[in-house]
């Protein structure tokens, strides 16, 4: 007797802790008890899926060992759970009793939500003591209705009968474990009207085939969710394969943020749950089914309207019969709710119930993935942001302005710059440059380099200096990254640009016959790399009507003098026409710029306009953040000017739209405002510059506030519009708004040339 080992009937380990002389497993006979019990369950007791568990060896968790049924019902099932947990498997491991979950369920003309697609009902596997798992069926409650006494008595023999069996295996030294992974297997049945009479997927005379049809879809939309790099190409993915894939005609896709619920996107007839829902509180039970989902983390489907009035008697009106509110999560907590809509009545399915469940599960992850990359994309940009300039310097005779586009949320965020600075000595300084990489560093680095930059040009250093003093100032910061940049000094008063260029792409001029061609300078080595030979600057002459054009490589996928020839193509193909102005070449430019995924960089141009000496006038002044009364000031500055100039015919109509433009500007943008008054020889522009980058709106152009909120208030921008010509274009950290007049035919011809 001494050497014979004791060992226990659920596992076949030792009592005494010793190891069995011989160890024997039998998984073959193992799967085809489980196999064997599972099927009788799901055949007898019409269930749509059968699961067998077995009791892990720390005994604190059940994990599935055989799970049989149809799709999409066999996927469903919870593969692992805590022995100590409140599901109905779990409580009859523990209890040794039968157990249930979900019975009786609501039916579908009853009053009230469907909260569950299955019902489970789960007899105890226990023999003599020993506890070895549980064996569970899925049925859908409002078709099956309540399991009988007769069958609940039924399928608790079953589960002694597979006990029995699996104790003696355990008593011939047989393990009475699978591995981490389930056994599936299918168990067909002819398909009954009631179980999605709402869709046609599949052949309903082939068993199998509806669920599989079903299994299709959900597969495609995890994989075009791998795909996407944004919540709203999330919500896009959602819209064509979940709204297509069950017929719903609204889908509303919220997340929950400090303590709200916010609308990430929408589409179809659904604006009054969206207004509802946006913003609002998401710890509040009983006010929207998608805050008490978002609390229970249980789906909630409401067949039709009088279903939903019932629960939520506030519920929006919005042409839908039938709503689908489903949790979206992510590592185990709602991060969301995935809300569907109907124009008919609906029979809500186990199929169909488990399908989006599955689809709604696929969503969070995705939602999550491309939310976190959001933020941290959006952080960087703004950081970017601020390191460039607020506005730009301006001079007479030289007209600038520049387009930024960052690097697309796959590719981080760049290390592109610019800046224009009037120099004491009446020159204008043009700065363009790039940090090599895509990341908080680069972003870092650019700031550093370009307050260096920025400094050296405005103490007066040429172009060479100043890349000189930047390569030492790079290198003596011990990081890895390089930087190319260009600097261009322009004399107005002479005519002339001054260029030096430290690896980066020279600056191309157009003159004003069309004629295009890359200044003729000395490419230096990039910023950072110690070299013996000095940087160069190069002297051009510039005829009055030049244009120079400074840009960075992400311009397009070509480099080197591939990139010269791509700018060169791109400013060629836009019209010399210059009734827009700069602004309009500048958009006309930038929208030629691809666009991602073909693009991976940020995109910086420069354009400087050079007009000659004396070709123009202009003026400028600043209004402070909220100084209304700045507005006042804003009228008097315009028509003093146009006194000045000797266009007091323009004054009433130029005085109304700079009105109306700097008010907007003061109250949408909530920023300091500057406000720039040009004359040219046939027109007259006014520039209104603020700091936000949000384009201003007609109201006209919006038939409803809620369609789109971010229209400015009042009739503003239509008596500008009636008045002249008016845009918007990006400006640094922010936008320019001009507006142009015409210069009255009454003026004097000599005055209206900008001559004094």
């Amino acid at each position: 007797m001494s050497g014979i080992a004791r060992q226990s009937p659920m596992t076949g380990q030792s009592l005494d802790g010793a190891c069995p002389a011989r160890p024997s497993t039998d998984a073959e006979v193992l799967d085809r008890l489980l196999v064997a019990a599972v099927r009788e369950a799901v055949v007898e007791f019409d269930a749509v899926a059968g699961i067998a568990y077995l009791l892990e060896d720390n005994g604190e968790w059940l994990r599935a060992a055989v799970i049989g049924g149809t799709p999409p019902a066999v996927f469903n099932m919870p593969e692992r759970m805590l022995l100590s947990g409140r599901r109905a498997s779990a409580v009859a491991c523990r209890t040794g009793r039968m157990a249930s979950m979900g019975e009786p369920g609501v039916r579908p003309d009853d009053v009230g939500p469907v909260r569950a697609p299955y019902a489970v009902v789960s007899a105890p596997l226990v023999h003599a003591g020993h506890r070895y798992g549980a064996l569970a069926v899925s049925r859908i409650p409002w078709r099956d209705g309540v399991l009988g006494e007769a069958q609940r008595n039924r399928l608790r023999e079953t589960g002694e009968s597979l006990s029995r069996e699996l104790a003696s295996l355990a008593a011939r030294g047989t393990l009475i474990q699978r591995g981490s992974q389930p056994l599936i297997f299918p168990v067909f049945k002819p398909r009954s009207p009631l179980t999605e009479p709402a869709t046609r997927w599949g052949l309903s005379d082939v068993p199998g085939s509806a669920g599989l049809s079903w299994m299709y879809q959900v597969h495609r939309l995890a994989n075009e969710l791998n795909s996407a790099v944004s919540p709203r190409e999330v919500v896009e993915v959602a819209r064509s394969r979940i709204m297509g894939t069950l017929g719903a005609q609204s889908l509303i896709l919220t997340v929950v943020s400090d303590g709200r619920v916010w609308v990430v996107g929408h589409t179809g007839p659904a604006s009054g749950v969206v207004r509802q829902l946006h913003g609002s509180s998401a710890v509040r039970s009983g006010v929207t089914p998608v805050t008490d989902v978002l609390r229970g983390s249980d789906p909630y489907f409401f067949p039709q309207r009088t279903d939903l009035l019932g629960a939520y008697p506030d519920a929006q009106d919005d042409g839908n019969q039938a709503w689908a509110h489903l949790p979206v999560l992510a590592s185990g907590h709602p991060v969301g709710v995935c809300s569907l809509g109907w124009a008919e009545h609906r029979l809500f399915g186990a199929e169909a119930q488990a399908v989006m469940m599955m689809m709604a599960g696929s969503l969070g992850q995705a939602l999550e993935r491309t939310l976190l990359s959001e933020g941290e994309h959006a952080l960087a940009e703004s950081l970017q942001r601020r390191l460039l300039p607020r506005v730009l310097s301006d001079l007479p005779g030289v007209a600038t302005t520049a387009r930024y586009l960052p690097a697309p949320a796959t590719a981080g965020v760049g290390g592109d710059w610019y800046d224009v600075v009037a120099l004491p000595s009446g020159s204008i300084g043009l700065v363009i440059g790039d940090v090599e990489g895509h990341s908080v560093e680069s972003c870092v680095v650019m700031g550093q380099l370009r307050s260096a930059v920025l400094a050296y040009v405005t103490e007066g250093h040429r172009p060479a200096a100043v890349l000189t003093r930047a390569s030492d100032l790079l290198s003596q910061l011990e990081g890895e990254l390089l930087a190319t940049c260009c600097v261009v000094c322009l004399d107005p008063a002479a005519g002339t640009a001054e260029v030096a260029l430290a690896g980066h792409p020279a600056p191309l001029t157009r003159r004003p016959d069309g004629r295009m061609k890359a200044l003729d300078t000395l490419i230096g080595v990039p910023l950072g790399v110690p070299s013996p030979i000095p940087y160069r600057a190069f002297e051009a002459t510039l005829s009055p009507g030049t244009l120079l054009f400074l840009y960075t490589d992400g311009l397009s996928e070509a480099h080197g003098p591939d990139a010269v020839t791509s700018a060169h193509t791109m400013l060629a193909a836009c019209s010399t026409d210059v009734d827009h102005g700069l602004e309009g070449l500048a958009d006309r430019l930038i929208s030629m710029v691809p666009s991602a995924p073909e693009r991976r960089d940020d995109v910086v141009l420069l354009l400087a306009l050079y007009a000659g000496a004396g070709s123009h006038r202009w003026s400028r002044m600043e209004i402070q953040r909220h100084d209304l009364h700045g507005v006042k000031t804003a009228r008097k500055f315009v028509r003093d000017c146009l006194k000045g100039w000797e266009l007091e015919a323009a004054a009433d109509d130029l005085e109304l739209m700079a009105s109306e433009v700097v008010t907007n500007a003061l109250v949408h943008a909530d920023s300091h405002v500057e406000l720039r008054l040009r004359q040219y020889p046939d027109r007259i522009r006014l520039e209104v510059r603020d700091s936000d980058v949000t384009p201003p709106v007609p109201s006209s152009l919006s038939a409803r506030e809620d369609e789109n909120p971010q229209a400015e208030h009042g009739r503003g921008l239509l008596i500008v519009d009636a008045l002249g010509e008016w845009g918007s274009s990006p400006s640094g950290r922010g936008k320019v708004v001009w507006c142009e007049r015409a210069i009255p035919k009454n003026c004097d011809d000599t005055t209206a040339a900008g001559r004094p």
